[in-house]
C-alpha cells in the first residue's frame, strides 16, 4: 500500500472525556484557543460519563455541544460509560492494562454483542439529537478484539489508537501521532513534558499531528500553558482540522 503524505501538514486539537461533569473544566482554555483565531476542536463526548447521568439530561451541555458543531467542530462517540468497573484481572498483560495504565479501558474487555450494544446507544443517542457522528474513541485507546469485531459492522468512518487514525471497516491504519499529557503527579508532568518534547522533534514532519487534552490537564497550570503554547507555535506551519475533516482528504 503506497504511503499515504498528505500536504499540508496538519494538526488535531482533540479533547478528551468531553461530558457535563468535565465541560466546565476546559472553559477557559477553550476561550484562550478561540482567542488565538479559527482552530475546530475534535471533542470526545461520553454519553454518560462514570455512569453519572446521560448527557440527554444536561440542557446546558448540549446546548454548548451544538454551539461548537456550528463553529465548526467535530464530535465523536467515546466509549458509552468511559468506565471499567470489572473483577480485578489477575493475568500481568490484562492487569497492567486495565488497573496500571488506567481504570477506564471501558472496551478493552467486553465480548462482540456487549461492544455492539454499547456502540448502537451511543450511535442512538448522537441521532436523537441530531449530531453527526463519523468516528469512535475507545477510552484510553484500549480496543479489544471484541470491539473490534463490532466496529466493522457499523457505520463508523475512523477510529484511532495513539499512534494512528485507523479507516473503518478496513482497519486501514495511517500514522498520526499524538502528544498527551500524565497530569496526575509532579513526577508524571516532568516526564510528560520531556517525552512531549521528543516527540514534537522525531514527528516536527508527520503529516497529521494530534493534540490530545484531558480534563485533569486543566487542574495544572503549567500543562495548560504547555498546551496553548505548543498549539500557538504549530499553527505558524501545521494547519488545523479536525480528525475527519483530515481523513476526508483520501476518500
Amino acid at each position: 500500500m503506497d504511503e499515504i503524505q498528505p500536504r499540508p501538514r496538519a494538526l488535531c486539537l482533540v479533547l478528551h472525556d468531553v461530558a457535563p461533569a468535565t465541560w466546565p473544566a476546559y472553559a477557559e482554555f477553550i476561550a484562550a484557543v478561540d482567542a488565538v483565531g479559527s482552530v475546530p476542536l475534535t471533542l470526545l463526548v461520553v454519553p454518560d460519563f462514570h455512569r453519572q447521568g446521560s448527557i440527554e439530561d444536561s440542557s446546558s451541555f448540549l446546548s454548548a455541544m451544538e454551539a461548537r458543531l456550528a463553529r465548526g467542530d467535530e464530535l465523536v462517540l467515546h466509549g458509552y460509560y468511559h468506565d471499567d468497573p470489572g473483577p480485578i484481572p489477575w493475568w500481568p498483560k490484562e492487569f497492567f492494562r486495565r488497573r496500571l495504565y488506567t481504570h477506564e479501558g471501558e472496551f478493552y474487555r467486553l465480548d462482540a454483542a456487549q461492544a455492539r450494544h454499547r456502540l448502537e446507544q451511543g450511535l442512538a443517542l448522537f441521532q436523537r439529537l441530531g449530531w453527526p457522528v463519523r468516528g469512535f474513541v475507545a477510552p484510553a485507546w484500549l480496543l479489544g478484539d471484541g470491539a473490534r469485531h463490532a466496529l466493522a459492522d457499523l457505520p463508523l468512518r475512523y477510529t484511532s489508537d495513539p499512534k494512528n487514525l485507523i479507516r473503518l471497516p478496513e482497519f486501514q491504519r495511517i500514522p498520526a501521532p499524538t502528544l498527551v499529557w500524565s497530569a496526575r503527579s509532579a513526577a508524571r508532568r516532568w516526564l510528560s513534558r520531556r517525552w512531549n518534547d521528543h516527540l514534537q522533534q522525531r514527528h516536527h514532519a508527520a503529516p497529521l499531528l494530534r493534540l490530545g487534552l484531558h480534563p485533569v490537564d486543566m487542574q495544572h497550570p503549567v500543562v495548560r500553558r504547555y498546551w496553548l503554547d505548543t498549539l500557538t507555535t504549530l499553527l505558524g506551519r501545521r494547519t488545523p482540522m479536525t480528525k475527519s475533516a483530515w481523513l476526508e482528504q483520501f476518500r
